[in-house]
């Protein structure tokens, strides 16, 4: 019987854990909606810009609003126009702002998530392969970039990262929020995968299958390529499954704190920041967005634990 390999092992495993299984297609699906966005909205017949609850010539057909600028109706003015409600005030589509609110968290925390491995896996294999003084320098600068309360800093940084390249007396691009959201965020949070990566690859560069390679001639980058990285993978997708749920918590965070994204780009944290101001006078405007971003990040986080799992059989729960 032919032998299997590692990643085969790994994938059957997997797939006996059924939640994982499950939390996996609920995951696609939400990557798949969110870069299907456009094609739903356009299919619904909304987006997520109309103020229709100020258009005189739908309000004098399907009136969304009443005097109070409050969704008419229940549950947030849910009707078959508007499958979860319209936004107070405005009168915005929620099912449509939900979507390219999906889609603006979900790529954006990609983007940002594969940014932040590629440089803590790069720093943790450099540091801890070669060591000595290279070591040391990587080691203080990620203490460095430790010691900065994250929270307090990603709200102080953002204005002065836009601040440097635009003028304050204009209308910030949306695009350049979006970089200077990656570039606070990417310079704030390698830090852990870098000390995951090195923890690990002191622990592998005294093993004999290296030392093999060393006697043989073999490159320090053709050892750190083909013999140290293969098995740093299952630590490095681990941390990624949990990373990702997480950036996707701060991006929401900044926009609640009003340094991320803003009017009119769609974002599950500024949906938030709305409906904390008409919690009391409409409760339903954070129902949709909220369930979706509590089912996300649960998937995601099992997800995660299944993974886990399966490249790690003994840590099983």
């Amino acid at each position: 019987m032919e032998g299997r390999s590692p990643g085969q092992l790994m994938w059957l495993r997997f797939k006996r854990d059924r939640t994982g299984v499950v939390c996996a297609w609920v995951v696609l699906a939400y990557f798949v909606v969110a870069a299907l966005a456009p094609v739903i909205a356009a299919l619904y017949g909304k987006d997520p810009y109309t103020l229709y609850g100020q258009d005189p010539e739908y309000v004098a057909q399907n009136p969304v609003l009443d005097d109070f600028g409050l969704p008419l109706g229940y549950f947030g003015g849910v009707t078959g126009e508007h499958w979860f409600g319209v936004e107070p005030q405005f009168g915005r589509d929620v099912f449509t702002m939900l979507l390219y609110g999906m889609r603006t968290s979900l790529y954006m925390a990609l983007g940002v998530s594969t940014l932040l491995m590629t440089t803590g896996v790069v720093l943790g294999l450099i540091g801890g392969y070669f060591g000595g003084r290279t070591d040391y320098f990587i080691g203080r600068v990620t203490d460095f970039f430790l010691s900065f309360p994250q929270q307090l800093f990603f709200i102080a940084f953002m204005p002065v990262v836009t601040a440097f390249f635009v003028d304050p007396r204009d209308e910030t691009p949306t695009y350049f929020r979006a970089l200077a959201i990656l570039i606070v965020l990417w310079l704030l949070g390698w830090m852990a995968m870098a000390r995951l990566v090195r923890s690990t690859v002191l622990s592998l560069r005294e093993r004999e299958f290296v030392e093999a390679a060393k006697v043989a001639g073999a490159s320090p980058w053709r050892i750190v390529r083909k013999e140290i990285l293969p098995n740093v993978v299952s630590p490095i997708l681990v941390q990624f499954t949990y990373q990702l749920p997480s950036t996707i918590l701060t991006i929401a965070f900044l926009s609640f704190a009003g340094v991320g994204f803003v009017e009119p780009t769609p974002d599950w944290g500024r949906m938030f920041a709305t409906g904390a101001k008409v919690a009391e006078q409409d409760p339903a405007f954070m129902f949709f967005p909220g369930v979706a971003l509590v089912v996300f990040v649960l998937c995601f986080n099992l997800l995660g634990d299944a993974v886990r799992d399966a490249l790690d059989p003994k840590s099983g729960r």
